[in-house]
């Protein structure tokens, strides 16, 4: 499937503003925030690694082109929600202990993990301090539902935490945990630009369900490639959710489903010390065989009909539906 203009045409808007924002930062945290976004290597040189998909900044600019507003406009909320999502990927490395984002070292791999843990602070706090440059009524709306959105994120991880304690996961409680772990923010990103816009409640409301339902989808085909995914394209090891013993979707839906499937996948995560890389092909196979990657795949669907349906009649600006519709597609359908 084609790459979505949009995702350029937001990176080439947002990028500027994101690397101006961050250079103000002190020099200690400066380089090894430049680093995690691709910006910089580890010694402060020039990179071309790439900040990732900007699926966020992309949201943010269609929210604005969608209430009937210039791109510009959207600018500071695209950045905002990129730093907080930055942030949390800078976190969510080392609590899963993950050396590897994007093909290379993570932030505390590359720097320890004191400086990733202050980078990880300082770029959660640069992304409301982008947004209340100007104290306007809407930049001070905006902040609030990033505030909200944060919030919620950090709820879902916590929950996500606290799931590695038990097996006693359903899908009910993973959706739960993923709606707050990716599907606030992304319901943020898909409104902060309409907010920006002084767009009616209706439309910000109709933009930040379709965001959330998108997450819902996007969360959805993440735990998939997290098991099936190549490694050569996602940028991380074969099957690392089930070497982490994670409760994603495929997990969870077979956790709670056919009892003699369901306990010989607790028996795998039972076991003591690492998985094993048989461990993990035993894991994969069980999960398959027992529906829960056709499930998953399942849900991804229904959700992104739910996202779509979300966006129809609520007098969107019709070209920006368009890209808001194919965005969701290219999300459903990627293989990264």
């Amino acid at each position: 499937m084609n790459t979505p203009v949009i995702l350029e045409r937001a990176r080439s808007l947002v990028e500027p503003a994101m690397e101006a924002a961050v250079d103000g930062l002190c020099g200690e945290l400066r380089g090894p925030s430049r680093y995690h976004l691709g910006w910089a290597g580890v010694d402060g040189s020039p990179s071309a690694a790439g900040a990732g998909k900007g699926l966020r900044p992309a949201l943010a600019v269609l929210s604005a082109e969608a209430a009937g507003a210039p791109a510009a406009v959207a600018v500071p909320g695209a950045v905002a929600v990129e730093l907080v999502h930055n942030f949390s990927l800078v976190h969510d490395d080392m609590i899963d202990g993950d050396t590897e984002r994007r093909h290379r070292a993570t932030v505390w791999a590359a720097f320890g993990t004191d400086d990733a843990i202050i980078t990880g602070d300082a770029l959660h706090n640069l992304a409301f301090q982008v947004l209340l440059v100007d104290l306007t009524p809407e930049r001070v709306a905006a902040t609030a539902r990033l505030a909200r959105a944060t919030s919620a994120m950090l709820a879902g991880q916590a929950a996500d935490m606290a799931f590695g304690d038990t097996l006693d996961v359903g899908l009910d409680d993973c959706l739960a945990m993923e709606a707050d772990k990716t599907g606030a923010l992304l319901g943020c990103a898909a409104s902060i630009g309409a907010v920006l816009a002084g767009a009616d409640p209706a439309v910000v409301e109709a933009l930040d369900s379709y965001g959330r339902e998108l997450g819902l989808a996007f969360q959805a085909v993440d735990d998939v490639l997290g098991i099936w995914g190549d490694p050569v394209v996602t940028g991380k090891a074969a099957g690392n959710d089930l070497r982490e013993r994670k409760k994603s979707m495929p997990v969870a839906i077979v956790l709670t489903g056919e009892p003699g499937a369901a306990a010989e996948l607790a028996a795998v995560y039972r076991q003591h010390g690492d998985l094993s890389d048989d461990d993990v092909a035993r894991a994969t196979r069980i999960i398959e065989a027992a529906g829960g990657r056709e499930r998953t795949l399942d849900e991804a669907g229904g959700r992104l009909g739910a996202a779509l349906a979300a966006i129809d009649g609520v007098g969107l600006v019709p070209s920006a539906c368009d890209e808001l519709r194919g965005l969701a597609r290219f999300v459903v359908d990627r293989r990264f």
